[in-house]
Parts: structure tokens; sequence; C-alpha cells
């Protein structure tokens, strides 16, 4: 399939990486209640030491809270780049201008911060399958697949390590996760497609494109073989097809389907790919053929 964007869907701004390490060295942590913060490295602030050159006010300390918060984030950044097993918990804190004892009395080792920063991380992918119930179907998932490939092409390695089972680091924990994920993606869809009582096949045409998606997005990461947007449409194209071919087995989708392509444009995604069939099927060889196959046997 050639390489086309439809007009009437754009791809939705690039979000970026989830997450980021903090510039600078932040000045230590206020310990937790009836805990005494480990060591770590000192700072003019640290030191009530006066301003640094050009009159700099010394950095805060950052609370119990922040500085949690900022190892989640520095953690995230780290997964994203590089698979969990070759992340320790010494780059962790060198990132986050720490100690390592000072990770250590955060959290209780590298699992339950891999854990956490993938909480966060499924939490944001979660929400962008979440898009307002306006517009064409195919475009509204246009949008949604834009976010979602942008999110998997920023997490890269972390993720695939973890959806290909191949990772070290996952765990019931870690499972839950991207479970939770694929069920908030299944609710979303069913939502946009507003259909009263979904069949068990509607379902399960929801569930296994969500998979396809999966296996097809991990498996572009290791090819880029197509543009990140040929990718996008034809996810969307393939949702579409998958759903007409449901339809065809249960005639109460079927009347639902009528008022789908009725709100389609010809220049969405949908509109471009019903053109394409019309003229595989308009091909003399294919027509013939496909028209054998509608009469069927001869009595």
């Amino acid at each position: 399939m050639a390489s086309r964007t439809p007009s009437a869907a754009p791809t939705s701004p690039r979000t970026g990486r989830s997450g980021g390490r903090t510039a600078g060295t932040p000045a230590e942590p206020s310990p937790r209640a009836g805990e005494s913060a480990p060591a770590e490295p000192s700072t003019p602030a640290a030191k009530g030491a006066p301003a640094g050159k050009g009159g700099e006010r010394p950095r805060r300390r950052l609370s119990v809270d922040e500085r949690r918060e900022q190892l989640i984030a520095v953690a995230l950044e780290l997964f994203s780049r590089r698979p969990p097993e070759e992340v320790s918990i010494d780059d962790i804190a060198a990132a986050a201008g720490a100690s390592r004892p000072l990770v250590y009395h955060y959290f209780p080792g590298k699992q339950a911060l891999y854990e956490e920063s993938l909480r966060r991380a499924g939490r944001e992918l979660a929400g962008r399958f979440e898009e307002p119930a306006d517009g064409p179907l195919s475009e509204r998932l246009y949008r949604v697949m834009g976010r979602y490939l942008d999110f998997v092409q920023s997490h890269g390695p972390g993720f695939a390590a973890l959806l290909r089972g191949g990772s070290v680091a996952a765990s019931a924990g870690t499972s839950a996760v991207i479970d939770e994920v694929r069920r908030a993606a299944h609710d979303q869809i069913l939502s946009h497609l507003a259909v009263p009582s979904p069949s068990p096949g509607l379902r399960l045409t929801v569930r296994a494109w969500i998979a396809n998606a999966e296996i097809t997005s991990l498996e572009w990461l290791g090819e880029r073989s197509v543009p990140l947007e040929e990718l996008q449409l034809h996810l969307v194209q393939e949702f579409v097809a998958a759903l007409t071919l449901t339809a065809a087995r249960e005639p109460a989708l079927a009347a639902e389907l009528a008022g789908f392509f009725a709100a389609e444009r010809p220049d969405g995604p949908t509109g471009l790919l019903v053109r394409e069939l019309a003229a595989l099927f308009a091909d003399p060889g294919i027509a013939d053929a496909v028209a054998a196959l509608v009469v069927g046997p001869a009595n």
C-alpha cells in the first residue's frame, strides 16, 4: 500500500517521552518520619554556603514526595531508552544526581522502581486512547493510533522487552500494568463504536486488533520498514476491515455498520480503504474469480 496520510485526519503533535532527567544536582531531601536519610553528595544549598557565581540563589531542598517523583521520572527515562535488565540502581542514582543508598531509601530495589515507573507510563499510555466522540470513527482512531505509536517509539526498548516476554524484570506486577492498558484501550474503542450491547464476537475483534497493534508496532520498532504515518493508517484500516468482517457474520452489528460508513469521509482512512478495495476487485482477473465465488458451485 502506498504511503498516504488522510488529509482529514492529521497526525497529532508528538508528545515526547514520559518523564525526563532532572537537570543539575538537586539538594538532599527531608527524611521520612522516624527515618534518617542516607548521606548524598553535599551541595552549597545543603551546607548553607553563600550563593555561587553571578549571585545565584541556593537550590531549595526537595521534599520527600518531590525526590520520589524525581527518581521515578529519571528511572522511566532510562527504562525507555534501554531494556530494564541493562539499567542498574547505580545508573539511576547517577542520572538523578543522588547516591545509591538514597535510592534504596525510597525504593527497596530496582524491581520496585521499575514497576512504579511502568505504572506511571501505563497510565499515560491508557490516557492516549481517550478521544472526544466527534467526527468519523476511523479519523478518531487515526488520532488515537498516532498518540499510541508516538508512545511506543519513545519508550521502545523497555516496552519491547516487556511485551515480548523476554525481560528479566517482567513480573506479575508488570503484567498487571500491561493488562490494565489493554482493558482501557478495549473499553475506549467500544465506547467509540457506541454499540448498545457489544457481542462476544465484537469484543473478540477489538481485543484481537489491540494485540495486532502491539505486535505490529513492536516489529516496526526493530525494522522501521515503513514510515510511522503509514503504519498509523494501516492499523486503522485493519480495524475497519476486521469490523466489517465481524458485521458480515452478525446482522445486528451490520445495521450499526451502515451508520458508521455513512459518517465517514472520502479522504479519511475508511474512504481510502474502500477505494483501494474497489480498484482491487475491479481488476478483470480478480473480478472474474470473485464473481465465481459469489455465484457458488453449479447444482
